[in-house]
């Protein structure tokens, strides 16, 4: 056995112990409060798409990887200089990602490789030396009291993380700016350097010796090939309902820290269950439930999000999660090694598993799909999984998950089927999973086309009847907030005016002789599905221009265009994306208007109302900002819309036509000012 005479007095014991515990939870803590905070940085260079959180989980799981695979070779190699060498040059990493920004303005081009880069040279070796501590200590624990490996000390980080997750959208995000939060993260990553160094120190001699030991517990069984192949795939089965249920939620919402936290904080839940409690649920209860939820999904994935209330369908994908994940976990933790020595091996596959499943969600699916079919594929692999952990159960288990897994391979063919059906252009990257249908409409003999992104539609065009073909429809109605600005701004002269977010180019039938339409969108997709699908764009009197990449950036680098009227109607999810929310674009907006331009913000939304921000963000450029809501359905195809209207001219306001219809925002209280390094959506949504 090794010598632990340094180790004798039980003071000294606890104290150790209770250094151990520290480190792991602050690593983990910190671990998963970078997380968050590392997205919101990339999220204005990459347009606020909803997929950047998820690349961003890829990135985090494969860091995690990375991390265990280090642990794993350290454990075998004990090496104080190599340890102590990554430790310093990840504090130095972290130092540099506070004085830095996290990239430049150059990445929608390509935006998984600029997400894996900057968070590479940012955030990369920090997460790694993080995302090792805990398997690492775990085996430095066993080392120096000769015992089993404590897999409670996994549960301790997983506290840890879920701590920092519950903290981030109702503490730091409303109260501290990104440069605080950076900041303070660094302060925090240099407290568990230190810790780490002494806990290195400590522990030094005792795990230098342990390479004259052949294996810890040579009367403990090896693990079977079976069980070793299940500490993998059953991880990747919870990573995929993990991003498959993220992208969903934060797709037909908003890509905000809260959608994305609720989510993974229901993950690692589980994991604390299934690696604390030990939680093992009743195989029959799972299979009840889950063909409950076949059903249930089948119809949320159609009509549900329409009608539910916010909270309750985010709490039925939450609940699906839960179930889903406890299964995958529980199965695995109770595979688990008995040995030591295997500990790191769990480890390894177990994280190579996580990082394979959100591959598959996060890049691969939308590459190899047309359709987002993320979601009952993932209920198709959970209910495989379950089928392969009871291949040797009871009869009656075994039939019950062939039945569940053909059941999940016909929901598969079925939802594919339903977004097939009346598509005539369908097209997936990493901004959007888009389709153009074609149905029947009203009148005889007209069809109408409709671009859908998810279930969103951001546009229509009616085919069959020139007059109908060149109205306005959806959002965009003449009597609409944007419809009024447009028609009320200019008198009859000739027009100037910029629009971001493209769609199916909806706003161009409102173009005159003379007149000039600028639009911007970052999706390289959508300029085709406009100009070739729908026939706003070719129709329009007015000189059409299409200019692609983020806004905000393709603004900042023109030359002042004294827009007339300028439109925001870019939407990641069902809501603009913050960055082009803030002082910062605000001042860009003014910088390319009139004299007495006006900006149109498109704030339509079933479950975020934005109209206070934009009224504070109005208030604070020296402008008036008035509500228009259209509840009256005057056009064929017209949907209730709401605007806000922005402008310095203060004759704007007051003509007859608009003092009618126009309304001041109710304030909120508390709520301040966006910046590029200050946003908090949370106070503006309605449950």
């Amino acid at each position: 056995m090794v010598d632990v005479a340094i180790l004798e007095t039980r003071g000294y014991m606890t104290h150790l112990r209770f250094l151990f515990a520290s480190v792991v939870f602050l690593a983990s803590f910190l671990l998963f409060m970078v997380e968050p905070i590392a997205a919101r940085q990339l999220l204005p260079t990459l347009g606020g798409s909803a997929a950047v959180w998820i690349t961003c989980l890829v990135f985090f799981q494969t860091a995690l990887l990375l991390g265990y695979l280090y642990a794993h070779w350290l454990a075998r190699r004990p090496s104080f200089i190599v340890y102590l060498s990554l430790l310093l040059l990840a504090v130095a990493a972290a130092l540099l990602s506070v004085l830095r920004s996290l990239l430049g303005e150059n990445g929608a081009s390509h935006p998984i490789l600029t997400v894996f880069s900057a968070l590479s040279l940012s955030i990369g070796l920090p997460f790694l030396v993080l995302s090792s501590a805990s398997p690492l200590l775990q085996v430095w624990w066993a080392r120096v009291e000769n015992g089993k490996i404590p897999y409670r000390l996994y549960a301790l980080s997983n506290v840890g993380s879920l701590l920092a997750l519950a903290l981030y959208p109702s503490v730091i995000e409303p109260h501290f700016t990104l440069h605080a939060q950076r900041l303070a993260w660094c302060c925090g990553f240099a407290i568990f350097a230190i810790l780490s160094t002494l806990l290195a120190v400590k522990t030094r001699s005792t795990t230098a010796t342990l390479q004259a030991i052949v294996d810890d517990d040579l009367s403990a069984p090896r693990s079977p090939r079976t069980h070793k192949l299940l500490w993998f795939l059953l991880p990747m089965g919870a990573a995929m309902q993990l991003c498959a249920v993220t992208s969903y939620i934060t797709s037909n919402l908003a890509a905000i820290p809260l959608l994305w936290i609720l989510p993974l904080s229901v993950y690692l839940f589980t994991l604390i269950l299934a690696f604390q409690f030990q939680v093992r649920l009743p195989w029959g209860i799972i299979a009840r439930f889950m063909v409950v939820m076949l059903a249930a999904l089948a119809y949320s994935l159609t009509k549900a999000n329409n009608v539910w209330p916010l909270w309750l369908s985010i709490l039925f994908f939450l609940v699906e999660l839960f179930f889903a994940c406890i299964f995958c976990h529980s199965a695995a933790t109770g595979l688990r090694p008995q040995r030591a020595s295997e500990a790191t091996l769990f480890y390894l596959l177990f994280a190579t598993g996580g990082a394979l499943g959100s591959f598959l969600i996060g890049i691969a699916s939308p590459l190899v799909f047309t359709f987002n079919l993320d979601l009952p594929i993932t209920f198709l692999v959970t209910a495989l999984l379950a089928l392969a952990v009871n291949w040797r159960g009871p009869w009656s288990q075994r039939m019950l998950w062939v039945v569940a897994s053909a059941a999940m391979l016909a929901l598969v063919v079925m939802v594919r089927h339903a977004y097939k059906h009346n598509t005539i252009v369908a097209v997936r990257n990493f901004y959007a999973s888009l389709r153009v249908t074609q149905n029947p409409f009203s009148d005889p003999g007209t069809t109408v086309r409709t671009l859908m992104n998810g279930s969103i539609q951001h546009g229509t065009q009616i085919f069959g009847s020139d007059e109908l073909r060149h109205t306005p429809t959806t959002y965009y109605a003449i009597d609409s907030g944007v419809g009024l600005a447009v028609r009320f701004c200019c008198g009859s002269r000739a027009r100037n005016i910029g629009i971001i977010g493209l769609g199916a180019g909806t706003l161009a039938a409102y173009g005159r002789p003379g007149d000039h339409i600028r639009f911007y969108d970052i999706n390289p997709a959508v300029p085709a599905i406009a100009q070739n699908t729908f026939r706003y764009i070719r129709d329009s009197a007015a000189q059409v221009q299409i200019v692609e990449g983020d806004a905000r950036t393709s603004l900042a680098r023109e030359s002042p265009q004294h827009f007339d009227v300028l439109v925001v109607d870019a939407f990641s999810g069902d809501a603009i994306p913050i960055h082009l929310l803030t002082t910062e674009a605000m001042s860009l907006y003014r910088r390319h208007l009139a004299q007495k331009g006006i900006l149109a913000f498109h704030i339509s939304n079933r479950h975020v109302d934005l109209a206070a921000a934009i009224a504070l963000l109005a208030a604070s450029a020296g402008m008036q900002a008035r509500r228009v809501f259209t509840n009256s359905i005057r056009q064929p195809d017209e949907y209730t819309s709401t605007w806000m209207l922005v402008t310095a001219d203060p004759d704007f306001f007051a003509q007859p036509e608009l003092s009618a219809v126009v309304r001041l925002p109710e304030s909120q209280p508390g709520l301040k000012v966006w910046t590029d390094d200050y946003s908090a959506l949370l106070p503006l949504i309605r449950w």
